[in-house]
């Protein structure tokens, strides 16, 4: 348990009859990356909630920090940093005050300003939150999880409405944050900023985990088909989807005497993989969520 951030076993949490969570094992080591990735329904937002001990759980133990959520004390939750898909704090406060009234919640905060300035938002430090577009809005929700300097940081879809350049800042924070020693996990519907953050993950569907380990790791694993294309000598273009593209390459040298026109090996992205292990991809996995 002492190894671990965050040690979950057997997990189960229904909504009358319906299973919501399905018996989820997670071990989130110290000091890591986790991402949780599923379609809207699978349960992760359910779980993370577990987490956080602002829901309850009908089966399983779980562990974050040492300590149950569910029976934590209140010095427990201030080492848990928490950024909601939904924030509300007041309209009429600025950003400035919005931070600095948070950061008195904790012993040992960060500097207010310093907080501001790793989000972004020095230039709107005296705006007030109602004049904040939706992008910065969220910016400043990652501000008021990361004051209190969190040993854990829960993180529920942050860069919901950010644009390509604040997501991109937004993983330099997280990458900081995680050098610093703390712990984030990380739920998200844009694989490419799993692959890009996550040292782990885990995929769930349904309520149950259908694969976990590093990115690199599942493309492989789940991955296995590769896509080879060429172009015919009458102009068609061909594609051809294969456990051995080397040997579909050699075949094609060998029919062309040499250079193959238009070749291309296209090998599936976390995204091509994420799709079939949630059944998103039409084959067998949704045809079983179907039945």
């Amino acid at each position: 348990m002492n190894q671990l951030a965050v040690d979950v076993r057997g997990l189960r949490k229904r909504y009358g009859p319906v299973p919501a969570v399905d018996g989820i094992d997670l071990a989130v080591r110290h000091g890591e990356v986790f991402g949780v990735l599923g379609p809207n329904g699978a349960g992760k937002s359910t779980t993370v909630e577990i987490l956080q001990g602002h829901r309850s759980r009908d089966e399983g133990e779980v562990s974050v920090l040492g300590a149950d959520p569910a029976t934590a004390g209140r010095a427990w939750r201030a080492r848990v940093g928490i950024v909601w898909q939904d924030e509300s704090a007041p309209a009429e406060l600025t950003v400035r005050e919005t931070v600095r009234h948070f950061a008195r919640y904790y012993a040992r905060p960060r500097s207010p300003e310093d907080v501001i300035a790793m989000v972004g938002l020095q230039e709107k430090a005296d705006s007030r939150l109602k004049a904040l577009s939706g992008g910065q809005r969220r910016r400043l929700d990652v501000a008021l999880g990361i004051v209190g300097d969190p040993g854990l940081l829960l993180l529920d879809e942050p860069t919901t409405g950010f644009d390509p350049a604040a997501r991109h800042r937004f993983w330099d924070v997280i990458r900081g944050l995680a050098d610093e020693g703390t712990t984030v996990v990380l739920t998200t519907h844009y694989l490419q900023e799993a692959e890009a953050l996550a040292d782990r993950l885990v995929v769930i569907a349904r309520g149950r985990v259908v694969a976990e380990g590093e990115p690199a790791a599942l493309r492989r694993r789940y991955g296995e088909e590769a896509t080879v294309g060429w172009t015919e000598p009458d102009g068609r273009t061909r594609e051809f989807r294969t456990k051995t593209p080397t040997r579909t390459v050699a075949e094609l040298m060998s029919r062309f005497d040499g250079e193959v026109p238009g070749l291309r090996i296209v090998r599936p992205s976390l995204e091509d993989v994420y799709l079939r292990l949630t059944g998103q991809d039409g084959g067998p996995a949704a045809q079983e969520g179907e039945r």
